[in-house]
């Protein structure tokens, strides 16, 4: 028996075969350490594995730095709880670029996740991001569900005082809860992330009611954390504004899966916020594909069409009020305003 093939659509890390598939895998004693430390905790730290590792970190800190006012955040983001960073710097910066796409990192999740990753988008820190605590499953998602994950690499020492990372051990075994869970529907709100404080009050209840105690990672220059896409997680506080911290984070999708937006997404009323993420190894943009069939570029290109032409201000709670027989059809009052409303003149 083939225990791979039972569940191709489940990550090998969450499998219930998973000692099976260890086995039928041949995983080596380093490879199955990260896979049960995956699986059993949401994260696995390891050296991050480039023998050039310390002189790309210099590299980037000095090439990256004059990007940032540090004069600025020190005086006025800092105490706000706000950190600095630099999205997709791989364009043109060759060391941050080499840290994405570091081959035996994309050898080491496409073995332990069961099929292969690719990177799509760094994150460059100088400082401590503070940032809430959060799955990155609202964020980033896929079908099947949970073939994500992210890469944070040290690119200098970090300690209590200048801004470390935060994560909950354990609580990516807890079910993925999005839009349709917490009785959220983003399209009928004024802004698309409207709702998205009430998941971050539910990720804080939901530790306090499991009680799953927080850790907190001290980490030398060159350790890098993997973690599971449902791993909540975030910045503690910068303690210390005099200091820097700087390191990468590197966020991976794997291949044959549908890259989308949970918190932006309505399914049941036919509005999935797609992703075509580029693979930053070979500057490929990734089709969307489910159970081995691709979705059809006009689906994806109408649903593209249909956020860059609905106004920013639009309502549909408001317009289903003012057409009551849009309401009384149960129709999606978007759709219903993107191809007909407009045309008919209808109120909004």
């Amino acid at each position: 028996m083939n225990y791979a093939d039972i569940l191709p659509g489940v990550p090998y890390i969450d499998s219930p075969f998973f000692d099976e598939i260890t086995v039928e895998k041949d995983f080596d004693a380093p490879t199955r350490e990260i896979a049960s430390s995956l699986r059993e905790n949401g994260y696995a730290i390891i050296d991050f594995p480039d023998p050039d590792f310390a002189q790309k970190a210099d590299r980037i800190r000095n090439d990256l730095s004059s990007n940032f006012d540090f004069g600025y955040w020190r005086e006025n983001l800092w105490k706000n709880n706000q950190g600095l960073r630099i999205q997709d710097a791989w364009v043109s910066n060759e060391d941050v670029k080499s840290i994405a796409a570091n081959q035996t990192i994309i050898d080491i999740l496409s073995r332990v996740y069961g099929k292969k990753a690719f990177p799509f988008q760094s994150l460059n820190f100088p400082v401590g991001t503070q940032q809430h605590m959060h799955s990155d499953h609202a964020h980033f998602s896929s079908v099947p569900e949970r073939f994500m994950c992210g890469v944070w690499v040290a690119l200098e020492d970090v300690d209590e005082d200048n801004g470390t990372l935060e994560y909950w051990p354990k609580s990516h075994k807890i079910p993925s809860y999005i839009n349709e869970h917490l009785g959220e529907l983003s399209i009928t709100n004024n802004s698309p992330i409207e709702h998205y404080k009430n998941y971050e009050s539910l990720w804080k209840i939901l530790m306090d009611k499991l009680n799953i105690k927080r850790e907190i990672l001290t980490i030398k220059k060159g350790q890098a954390l993997i973690w599971a896409s449902n791993l909540i997680h975030g910045g503690t506080l910068h303690k210390d504004p005099n200091r820097t911290r700087w390191s990468q984070v590197t966020h991976y999708f794997f291949d044959e899966c549908v890259y989308y937006t949970p918190m932006l997404s309505d399914p049941i009323f036919g509005s999935v916020h797609y992703r075509e993420p580029m693979d930053i190894v070979t500057g490929e943009v990734k089709e969307n594909k489910y159970s081995e069939h691709f979705v059809s570029k006009d689906v994806i290109s109408r649903e593209k069409q249909m956020e860059r032409i609905l106004p920013s201000d639009f309502n549909g709670n408001d317009y289903l009020s003012k057409n009551p027989d849009v309401q009384k059809a149960g129709i999606n009052p978007i759709k219903h305003y993107l191809m007909h409303g407009i045309k008919e003149g209808r109120k909004w």
